[in-house]
């Protein structure tokens, strides 16, 4: 499998889409912790669209991991581990994050270093599902098989 995925996009801005970083999940009552406190997250990013020209090109650098193997492997390393477990981000961020970034390392030496990247832009309001769509990209959440982990390379507005 390529897990290696760059593609111009038109991106899709929902501000609305920032709220999802409040909302409960498992272990998490009050959302995600960074909320309020990191600068790349909500309240505290800027809007994409505030921050890039988006009359300019816009690329998704994608990252495709294969969490199906990786469970399969946790599997047999782990055999009384719950599914929670195994799919759990803690044990296959790090190495899809290792890639992304390498991801990132090319698609700098093939564009130029002219363009920004971000690595959350659902923080700064970017529909990631709906702009991947459009794309052609159907992303499954939560996912099965398949996990995508998508940066955005845009061109920041003059100042």
């Amino acid at each position: 499998m390529n897990d290696k995925l760059i593609i111009q996009v038109n991106p899709i801005i929902d501000y609305s889409v920032r709220k999802l970083c409040v909302q409960p999940y498992y272990n998490h009552p009050k959302g995600c912790p960074n909320f309020n406190k990191k600068d790349g997250c909500p309240p505290i990013a800027k809007y994409f669209d505030k921050v890039y020209d988006t009359n300019q090109p816009v690329y998704a650098i994608c990252n495709i991991f294969d969490l199906k193997s990786h469970v399969e492997r946790m599997k047999i390393n782990n055999p009384n581990w719950s599914y929670r477990q195994l799919v759990c981000c803690l044990y296959w961020q790090p190495k899809a994050r290792k890639n992304l970034l390498k991801h990132i390392r090319d698609f700098y030496r093939k564009y130029g270093t002219q363009y920004k990247i971000e690595m959350c832009p659902e923080a700064m309001g970017v529909d990631i599902i709906k702009t991947m769509q459009t794309a052609g990209v159907e992303l499954i959440f939560p996912p099965q098989d398949i996990t995508y982990q998508i940066a955005l390379a845009g061109i920041e507005m003059l100042k």
